[in-house]
């Protein structure tokens, strides 16, 4: 179910490192996993709620996305994991399978974060989001990064209000 989890995070981590972006303050709020069909999405859902403290389903974009809370928290390469979210392939940008980004938590504007980072270009695309808007940066062999505000456990709270 967790398949290669351990190495996507130090390939991740390590990646980052080169790039000169420090996580190592930022609570890592949860990783994703890309699938490539609806059937496995819908399998490997099914598989996870099995393992899940909460699992919240909602569309974005038209498309479901599930995130589980995990009961037990997993830890990986030195970090704490509490949420896996498991989005459906959008029609017509198929993903091949595997673990994609992992986001963090950052407590300072997006503005003042990039600062650091002049040299590198962000994705700010996600800042137009209404709820817990975030800053990605793409890094080499399909890997990403994501900061945004609030832990994805509270997002999810306050869907549910």
């Amino acid at each position: 179910m967790l398949n290669g989890l351990d190495a996507f995070l130090f390939r991740l981590f390590e990646l980052t490192r080169k790039a000169g972006i420090d996580v190592s303050p930022y609570p890592m709020d949860h990783v994703c996993y890309r699938v490539a069909t609806m059937e496995r999405y819908l399998e490997l859902a099914h598989a996870w709620r099995l393992y899940a403290r909460v699992s919240h389903e909602s569309i974005v974009n038209g498309r479901p996305i599930s995130v589980f809370l995990l009961g037990t928290p997993l830890e990986v390469a030195g970090r704490v994991i509490t949420c896996l979210e498991l989005p459906a392939p959008k029609e017509g940008a198929p993903y091949p399978e595997g673990w994609e980004h992992a986001e963090f938590v950052i407590d300072e504007p997006f503005a003042h974060f990039m600062s650091r980072y002049d040299e590198h270009v962000f994705d700010t695309k996600g800042l137009t989001k209404e709820l817990n808007p975030e800053l990605g940066y793409k890094l080499p062999e399909g890997l990403q990064i994501k900061f945004h505000h609030l832990p994805l456990e509270r997002v999810i709270q306050i869907e549910e209000e």
